[in-house]
């Protein structure tokens, strides 16, 4: 079996930070695979029509799709890309983040003619069902846990917690509760903030930072690390959205969060709010508000030794890589 991986997303300026590229690099390894981004850009976040996408380069990739046997398109959005039309293999179509049910995607037809759409949770899914598509299947998360130990740290008067999901864009400061999240650090005194930033937009965070005076309770970590170091040092991850396609619905951050026994504050708008409030591992924020954001936090850190024991239940099996291969290895058998 070999499969042509095909993102829409360029890749990361930090080499091995992006979560979409992290997961196609594991499957690619296992199943003798080719990887190729569709952006025309290196930066993610440039404009670019949709429907372009694919049609700029499909001498390319009509070439590498004769030495592979399956197409496998990772999107963050659901959408049929017209160069799709062009294409012989059977194609599987991964939407990485979270759909909308009020953005029903104008050509369901087309859709309904894929071979295999992926999501990733049950939230998800009923909306493909409500749109009246059934060619979908459910693979949950998985990642390499092997690099991520437990680290029990206890709970004083300080607070801290870890974000690792950095905007690649201006306007995601507003979209990610960035500007928020730092209000609402400003309103906190016991809250410490460790940033696990990508190599982009470093200058504004840093003036929104110096602009709230909170130089010395925000640690903004630049440059490819080890997430298991910082964990260690965090008490808990948070990932906010104002919209649930701009963050994967399982955000990396927040599974290794768990796997380090470590709680999440999550946004109502990801998916993976539904796995936290059934787990009671962590504090789901109802909307990306100072008040809410707020609110979260002090129930987080009120509640925390529940969240952290019920987060210690959850096992590092529940994201296991073994199981996303082997739900894809039988994808792949279709």
């Amino acid at each position: 079996m070999s499969v042509l991986y095909l993102l829409i997303t360029p890749p990361p300026v930090m080499e091995g930070t992006d979560a979409v590229y992290q997961e196609v690099h594991a499957l690619r390894r296992e199943f003798q695979g080719e990887v190729l981004s569709l952006s025309p850009f290196k930066k993610p976040g440039s404009r670019f029509p949709r429907q372009l996408y694919g049609l700029h380069n499909i001498r390319q990739i009509k070439n590498k799709e004769s030495h592979h046997e399956i197409t496998h398109v990772y999107s963050p959005v659901l959408h049929f890309f017209p160069f799709l039309y062009l294409l012989r293999n059977p194609i599987v179509f991964t939407v990485a983040a979270g759909l909308h049910r009020s953005k029903r995607p104008a050509h369901l037809s087309q859709l309904s003619a894929i071979h295999r759409i992926v999501v990733s949770n049950e939230r998800d899914a009923a909306i493909l069902r409500e749109w009246g598509l059934s060619n979908y299947s459910v693979i949950p998360p998985g990642i390499d846990t092997s690099q991520f130990n437990t680290n029990t740290l206890e709970l004083d008067r300080d607070l801290t917690l870890l974000m690792g999901s950095a905007p690649w864009a201006p306007r995601q400061f507003d979209l990610k509760g960035i500007d928020v999240l730092l209000e609402a650090t400003a309103r906190l005194p016991y809250l410490k903030l460790i940033l696990l930033w990508r190599g982009m937009l470093f200058r504004e965070l840093s003036e929104r930072v110096e602009r709230h005076d909170l130089g010395d309770r925000i640690e903004i970590v630049n440059h490819k690390v080890k997430a298991n170091d910082y964990l260690k040092r965090a008490h808990a991850s948070i990932l906010l959205a104002k919209q649930c396609d701009i963050a994967k619905s399982f955000p990396h951050s927040l599974i290794e969060s768990l796997v380090a026994d470590k709680p999440v504050l999550v946004s109502e708008q990801i998916p993976m709010a539904d796995y936290v409030r059934k787990q009671n591992c962590g504090v789901v924020v109802e909307d990306v508000s100072v008040a809410s954001v707020t609110t979260a936090i002090e129930i987080l850190k009120s509640r925390y030794p529940e969240f952290a024991r019920n987060t210690t239940q959850i096992g590092p099996d529940a994201f296991s890589i073994s199981g996303l291969l082997e739900n894809h290895r039988n994808l792949y058998g279709m």
